[in-house]
């Protein structure tokens, strides 16, 4: 029998969703590996028997409940994103806090501090005309290399070699489809 790469990654996938379902029949506690490939398993299971896109999303965070995970697992997962195949074709199904909102001050909690935080301080800013030329919106993240962005975005992409978008980590920016923006850029880190 012969597969392709994402037949190869679907049955990898199960395999693991297996050995979770085995885990929780006999009352162990989830990792973070079996708890992920439980979730993006039954996402895709109903995807395929076509629930809309938002209900899966809404049913998600309900599938493994939180007190069936190791300690920590929870505050480790903030999002899942799976690439599922629907009746229509397939879509990114983005899941926030598959597990319920993670614990601050539990294992692999994060703790904010009050105030004001300056990003990348002391690096070079600059502003930066951007025309999507494209017939989709294209997002953009926060550490992407903008001179590697795109095509379908029109700017001066050696004025921007070792940039990119002057956003919080994880942040992202989206450009619609003919529109023109002004954004700000920073230097990258390291040797860019």
């Amino acid at each position: 029998m012969h597969l392709t790469p994402r037949e190869q990654e679907r049955l990898l996938l199960f395999s693991a969703a297996e050995l979770a379902r085995r885990r929780l029949a006999r009352g162990a506690r989830l990792g973070a590996t079996e708890a992920i490939a439980l979730v993006c398993d039954e996402i895709l299971e109903m995807a395929w028997d076509g629930t809309p896109l938002e209900t899966v999303v809404e049913r998600a965070p309900a599938l493994v409940p939180r007190d069936r995970l190791l300690p920590g697992v929870a505050e480790s997962v903030p999002s899942i994103q799976v690439e599922a195949l629907f009746p229509h074709g397939s879509a990114l199904v983005h899941v926030s806090e598959p597990f319920g909102p993670a614990d601050p001050e539990g294992p692999g909690g994060v703790l904010v501090t009050d105030g004001e935080m300056e990003l990348a301080p002391g690096r070079p800013r600059s502003t930066l005309t951007v025309t999507n030329r494209g017939g989709r919106a294209v997002w953009v993240s926060s550490h992407f290399p903008l001179e590697e962005a795109n095509p379908a975005l029109d700017f001066d992409r050696e004025a921007v070699r070792g940039h990119r978008l002057d956003v919080p980590a994880g942040a992202s920016v989206a450009f619609e489809p003919g529109e023109t923006r002004s954004v700000t850029v920073v230097t990258r880190g390291g040797e860019r």
